[in-house]
């Protein structure tokens, strides 16, 4: 089974965005690099929550008709707790598999803070840091919280006001709003190079520090 960064991209646009990449750091001597991840965090207390609150419902439901089944009565506590925990499960593993639904079980704040958090984590996991001139930068796109993170190290903040960003940021996600995110991530990688290039031109022994793309 994909993951959702996987289905996210196909493996042509994937390789779109990578030849594109190397195309646009043959101008630049910035590194770029398009990192597209699943999710930013596990999430495990989505899945209980998501659990409980649609195991509790349904065992209401379904208590009377087991309990008539059994002439038990149809508020038979014993029957509400054996559905609970069987629906539980259930439910439970659902979510486990099927990623995209603990997205209806997460609060803003956590998701902005997850994703914050990973894409800081990436930036240095990835070695983005460690560029010659300071010069890397990060597009960090997590597809179950739908957000986009833009990091770039101090060399290119020196020079480039990080508000410049948002406009980057908003381009791939209004893309993905419309199903075409391989064309806005292809736009926003053309406009961070068209950036870069101005600030840090291509130098004679200019080599290639970092990944073109990252899925994960």
């Amino acid at each position: 089974m994909q993951t959702l960064a996987q289905q996210f991209l196909t493996e042509a646009e994937q390789n779109t965005i990578s030849a594109l990449v190397q195309q646009m750091e043959q101008q630049t001597s910035g590194e770029i690099v398009p990192m597209v991840v699943s999710a930013s965090h596990s999430y495990p207390t989505a899945i209980i929550m998501g659990a409980t609150v649609l195991a509790f419902p349904f065992s209401l439901l379904l208590m009377p008709v087991i309990s008539g089944l059994f002439w038990l009565g149809s508020q038979n506590v014993w029957i509400f707790i054996a559905l609970f925990i069987t629906l539980y499960g259930v439910f439970y593993s659902l979510i486990q598999r099927f990623t995209w639904f603990k997205r209806f079980f997460l609060s803003r704040k956590q998701v902005e803070a997850e994703v914050q958090e990973a894409a800081l984590t990436s930036f240095f996991t990835e070695k983005l840091y460690k560029t010659k001139d300071a010069n890397g930068i990060l597009i960090f796109i997590s597809i179950l919280e739908r957000k986009v993170w833009v990091l770039a190290d101090s060399g290119i903040n020196a020079c480039i006001d990080s508000g410049q960003w948002q406009g980057v940021i908003d381009v791939i996600t209004q893309g993905i709003k419309e199903k075409r995110q391989c064309e806005a991530i292809c736009e926003a990688i053309i406009q961070i190079g068209e950036l870069l290039r101005t600030h840090f031109p291509v130098q004679e022994d200019d080599i290639n520090e970092l990944h073109n793309l990252i899925v994960r």
